[in-house]
């Protein structure tokens, strides 16, 4: 037996890496009856004979959409115009990577279009982000793409997550230019792409790999405890020791409550504490329906 990761799934061929060849694998039969799924990211263990994967050994972590496993970070892509900055999503993806144990990266794209009126705002959503502890990229259609998202993604397995017409795949091509990954052009009238991704796939960069994903990917929350998902909203988290409630407050209806006092202050962006709140409903159905 030999072991590899799984760079790539198409049509149930795995393609394995190990010593620096790829070999095109199958999943065993007995896979389907225990109801294991191997997935891009998985370390497994192969016949390099008969080409067939024999074992998936433990992740650390694994999303369902797209699925890929034992992500170090996630690449949140957002753009500022067309489409337009989607905030709910952004927070949204933002808890669920954070829930995951994953580590989120923002990038806006697009920067370029953003006209002098919308200017002022955006710099407050950036300057926000970064306030409460994330790391905030940008790119346009006139910049080489950032060195810093190349230090990033190396020496990590990495995805990209957003939207479909926001400009992932752009990215990418940008990133290494021989990915020659195929764009698409966004409809103006639907204020969307098309979804240009059909499969997962780890791509190499330096010492790193990174995955497209098709769609918007790993959109869904999970039933939770109320109370853990608050702390996937870090800024509330870390106010949360001054709460009266502390780490059980919800931050809706408790008094004497530090996260609406901030909110108060302007110390909070609004669409964040609106986007929580939303969220908490959802997952309350969610806990309720099963």
């Amino acid at each position: 037996m030999r072991e590899g990761v799984i760079i790539k799934l198409v049509s149930g061929d795995y393609s394995v890496l190990s010593d620096n060849e790829i070999i095109v694998c199958k999943a065993r039969g007995v896979f389907r009856h225990k109801e294991i799924a191997p997935r891009v990211g998985d370390r497994v263990l192969f016949d390099p004979n008969t080409r067939y994967i024999l074992q998936v050994l433990p992740r650390k972590n694994e999303l369902l959409r797209p699925p890929i496993s034992n992500v170090d970070k996630v690449f949140l892509v957002f753009s500022v115009k067309f489409p337009d900055l989607n905030l709910h999503l952004l927070d949204r993806l933002l808890s669920i990577v954070e829930y995951k144990g994953i580590e989120p990266v923002i990038i806006f794209t697009k920067i370029d279009l953003l006209e002098e009126n919308d200017k002022l705002e955006y710099q407050k959503v950036k300057e926000y982000y970064q306030k409460i502890g994330y790391r905030v990229y940008e790119t346009s259609k006139f910049n080489e793409v950032n060195q810093e998202i190349i230090n990033e993604i190396n020496g990590s397995i990495s995805v990209l997550a957003g939207q479909s017409g926001v400009g992932k795949s752009t990215l990418l091509n940008k990133i290494e230019p021989t990915f020659n990954l195929k764009t698409a052009e966004i409809s103006y009238a639907l204020g969307r792409g098309k979804h240009t991704t059909r499969y997962v796939e780890l791509l190499r960069v330096a010492e790193g790999w990174i995955a497209d994903t098709p769609g918007f990917g790993i959109t869904d929350f999970e039933k939770m405890e109320l109370s853990t998902f608050a702390r996937t909203f870090i800024e509330f988290y870390y106010l949360s020791d001054e709460c009266r409630f502390g780490s059980k407050c919800l931050h809706i209806h408790e008094p004497s409550c530090k996260v609406k006092e901030a909110l108060q202050q302007g110390l909070i962006l609004p669409s964040r504490y609106e986007n929580y709140l939303s969220f908490i409903e959802e997952i309350k159905e969610l806990n309720r329906k099963y």
